[in-house]
C-alpha cells in the first residue's frame, strides 16, 4: 500500500487516472445505495405494518428475513422495468451507459441519466479531494463526507428522505475524526452537532406554529447536526447562509423540472452542497464572509 502511494504522490497523471477509475466505481456502487436503500426502508415500514395490523400470516416479525429479501448485495443487480439481469459488461461505470446508448438492451427502456452523472460526480470528488489534500486523512474523510452527502442529496430530491442510516454514521464519524485528528477542536465540533441540530428544530417548530405546517423533515435536522459535527460551530452561520441561497437557486430548478409540482421542495441537497463547500475550503468561506459583514 505505501509503495503504490507513493507511486501516486510521483506521478500526477497516474494519481489522477487511479483516482477517476475508483471514483466511477465507488460512483457505480454508490447508485445502488441510492436505488435500493429507500425500498429497504419502505420494505421494513411496510413489514411492521402488517405486524401491527396482523395480515403476516406469521405473527411473529423476523427483521434478519426481511433484510435478507430486499437489500444492498441480494438481488443482483437488473434492470428496474423488465427486471432482466444486467450482465457484468454492462455494469462497467459510464462505459456501459455509453455502449447501451443509455437504454436496456432487453426492454429498450431510458437508463436514468443518474446513473452516469452519480459516476461522474464521485470520479470528480475523488480528484478534487486528492488535489486538495493528498492521500492524506483530511483527504480520505472529503472524499467519504462528499459521497454520503451526494448519495443524501439525490436520495433527498426523488423521495423526500434523509435516512438515519446515512445521516447518523456521517454525525458520528465526524466526532470520530475530530477526537482522532483534530482533538483541540472536538468542543467545537460537538457544539456545532447539537447547535446544527437545534436551529433547524427551532425553525420546524417556529413555522409550524405560525402556519400550522410543517416546513422541513426531522432529516434535515440530523443532517445539519452531522456537517456541524465536521465543520464546528463557527462555520454554521456561514453554511447556514449558502444553504439558503443555494437552496433558493435549487428550489427554482426542482419547479422547474418538475413542472406542475405543488408539494414541498427538498433541503437536503441545499445543506450538502454548502456543507461539502465548507469543508472543502473553509478558509475561503470565513474570507468571503469577513468580507461580507466586516
Amino acid at each position: 500500500m505505501n509503495e503504490l502511494i507513493q507511486l501516486l504522490q510521483s506521478s500526477p497523471g497516474i494519481a489522477i487516472l487511479f483516482l477517476l477509475v475508483a471514483g466511477l466505481l465507488v460512483g457505480s456502487f454508490l447508485n445502488v445505495v441510492i436505488y435500493r436503500l429507500p425500498l429497504m426502508i419502505e420494505n421494513e415500514l411496510t413489514e411492521q405494518c402488517q405486524l401491527l395490523s396482523n395480515t403476516q400470516e406469521s405473527s411473529v416479525f423476523d427483521p434478519a428475513t426481511a433484510e435478507k429479501s430486499f437489500n444492498l448485495a441480494w438481488p443482483n443487480s437488473h434492470c428496474p422495468h423488465c427486471k432482466a439481469p444486467i450482465k457484468a459488461w454492462q455494469n462497467i461505470p459510464l462505459i456501459s451507459y455509453l455502449l447501451l446508448k443509455g437504454r436496456c438492451q432487453q426492454c429498450n427502456a431510458r437508463i436514468s441519466l443518474q446513473y452516469p452523472l452519480t459516476e461522474i460526480a464521485s470520479a470528480l470528488l475523488a480528484v478534487i479531494s486528492w488535489a486538495l489534500f493528498g492521500f492524506s486523512a483530511t483527504g480520505v474523510a472529503l472524499f467519504g463526507v462528499g459521497l454520503v452527502l451526494l448519495a443524501l442529496s439525490i436520495i433527498d430530491l426523488k423521495t423526500f428522505l434523509l435516512p438515519d442510516r446515512l445521516t447518523l454514521p456521517l454525525l458520528w464519524a465526524g466526532l470520530i475524526y475530530q477526537t482522532l485528528y483534530q482533538p483541540d477542536n472536538i468542543s467545537e465540533a460537538i457544539w456545532g452537532a447539537a447547535l446544527g441540530y437545534l436551529v433547524l428544530w427551532l425553525i420546524y417548530w417556529l413555522f409550524k406554529l405560525v402556519t400550522g405546517k410543517e416546513g422541513m423533515g426531522y432529516g434535515d435536522f440530523k443532517l445539519l447536526a452531522a456537517l456541524g459535527a465536521w465543520l464546528g460551530v463557527s462555520l454554521l452561520p456561514a453554511m447556514l447562509l449558502m444553504s439558503a441561497l443555494s437552496g433558493l437557486i435549487i428550489g427554482l430548478a426542482y419547479k422547474a423540472f418538475n413542472q406542475g409540482h405543488e408539494g414541498g421542495i427538498p433541503f437536503g441537497p441545499a445543506l450538502a452542497l454548502s456543507g461539502w463547500f465548507c469543508l472543502a475550503f473553509p478558509d475561503t468561506v470565513r474570507t468571503i464572509m469577513v468580507q461580507i459583514f466586516l
